[in-house]
């Protein structure tokens, strides 16, 4: 969506809700598409018999696949800001050499992640979970890390896009392939209509299909449509330059790493969760605020792009507008979310498993969950803010700080020694996210005051 922007002094508070909303808009429902793969491999394996098992097991495995694959995501942050950037300036020729350039890096990146998974897998085995689990794990880990060089091919056109304002092109490809996701989960979890009836493993299947689809479409948009035909990259010809690969780096491995250390906090206290029940209450009730998280997320790449466009135009007002008017509709919707999770503690996860003991442990995981709703709103949305100013050193230290030292130690302490199960756990998970929101938040309020550095 092709955001016009009005004379500086026309930009009012009342605007910049406007126009971070409809900029917003379709990445939220972008985000959430991510989301809604993981909530109906959830359904699908729900309906069938073996269903605790089942939903432990990809617990299991998507929290070391995402683990990994968040690092590759990372890197391609970095494109955002550059786009938005020089497209206030109306680079054409700037942007077309950093697209081409992060389409390589990107590749090289998610080609060294997949070899990490793949010759990684195996160590699930020493989780110490039932053997069951684990081999159902691994089995589906094997199939959906197949999904990682594809996903890099969209992610880097995804950000090339956004950061073109064009948010709605994202949100198109990646609804249609959630539509198609559930269709193959529906014809390869239960075999209808004459294909194999494959169980948990058709889940990953239709996963890894839908993805491999959604990458060709943003590419076959971008390289063979009218709207970026001034755009087009050949990765095979052209000089590159180490300088613009560096400048890539700067941002996108301290976002990686920012990123990674989140997940990680997030995905390592599933180790310590002792058994299949609160194991897959864990995974239903964390996806479900996964839910809000990605809505909060697409609030945070709005900010990235319209904080970074303004340091393009240097209007030092308009950044600390842009950036804390995505913060403050952030905090609203979040507070909506805490309410409906407490209200609907027990209906939200019945959808995806009726077993009692998942149930009552679900019920009260997102009772803690909607205590952490606002924190966790409030830094993904500031981390955009901040990427937008191209600070992403520093709050990848706070981010170390919050949820490595701070969070995990809590979760571990809670879980294991003091027994609390996933219930500590997810304390652990308010108090990181409370340090890292107010750490971002302060930094955000610092930058924004200080004198515009264009980047190259």
């Amino acid at each position: 969506m092709n955001v016009p922007l009005p004379p500086m002094q026309n930009q009012s508070w009342k605007y910049h809700f406007l126009q971070t909303v409809l900029l917003a808009l379709p990445v939220c429902l972008s985000n959430v598409g991510h989301i809604t793969v993981d909530l109906a491999d959830n359904y699908f394996v729900g309906q069938l018999p073996e269903r605790t098992l089942g939903q432990a097991a990809i617990s299991l495995a998507g929290s070391f696949y995402v683990l990994v694959l968040v690092l590759g995501i990372g890197v391609s942050y970095s494109l955002t800001p550059i786009v938005a950037e020089l497209n206030a300036k109306n680079d054409k020729e700037g942007i077309a050499t950093h697209l081409r350039h992060s389409m390589i890096l990107n590749l090289i990146t998610s080609a060294g992640l997949f070899a990490i998974l793949f010759f990684c897998s195996g160590f699930l085995r020493y989780t110490g979970k039932d053997p069951i689990v684990v081999d159902i794990a691994i089995k589906f880990l094997n199939v959906i890390m197949l999904s990682m060089i594809p996903l890099s091919v969209f992610f880097t056109f995804k950000q090339f896009t956004e950061g073109m304002s064009d948010t709605r092109t994202a949100m198109v490809i990646t609804i249609a392939a959630n539509v198609l996701n559930i269709l193959l989960n529906y014809l390869l979890v239960f075999g209808k209509f004459g294909f194999p009836q494959m169980g948990i493993m058709g889940s990953c299947w239709a996963t890894f299909i839908s993805r491999t689809l959604m990458a060709v479409s943003m590419f076959a948009y971008v390289r063979f449509g009218k709207k970026y035909s001034g755009y087009r990259i050949n990765l095979f010809s052209g000089k590159t330059s180490k300088d613009i690969f560096k400048s890539h780096l700067r941002i996108g491995i301290p976002s990686a790493l920012m990123f990674g250390l989140e997940v990680a906090a997030f995905s390592i206290p599933t180790l310590f969760i002792p058994d299949s029940a609160q194991l897959a209450a864990h995974r239903l009730a964390l996806s479900l605020a996964a839910m809000t998280y990605m809505v909060s997320s697409g609030l945070g790449a709005a900010a990235t792009i319209r904080v970074g466009h303004y340091v393009g135009m240097g209007d030092k007002l308009a950044i600390r507008r842009a950036g804390f008017s995505a913060i403050l509709l952030s905090v609203g919707f979040m507070v909506l979310s805490a309410i409906l999770f407490i209200v609907f503690r027990r209906q939200l996860p019945a959808i995806f498993n009726e077993e009692t003991a998942v149930l009552n442990y679900a019920a009260i995981l997102l009772l803690i969950g909607a205590a952490f709703q606002l924190f966790d709103g409030i830094q993904v949305t500031t981390q955009g803010a901040l990427r937008g100013l191209k600070d992403t050193v520093y709050p990848g230290w706070v981010a170390f700080i919050a949820y490595w030292l701070i969070g995990l130690p809590i979760s571990w302490v809670l879980c294991v020694p003091l027994e609390m199960g996933a219930t500590g756990v997810w304390f652990g998970f308010v108090a990181g996210l409370f340090i890292a929101a107010i750490g971002f938040i302060l930094r955000f309020n610092k930058l924004s005051r200080l004198p515009i550095v264009s980047a190259n």
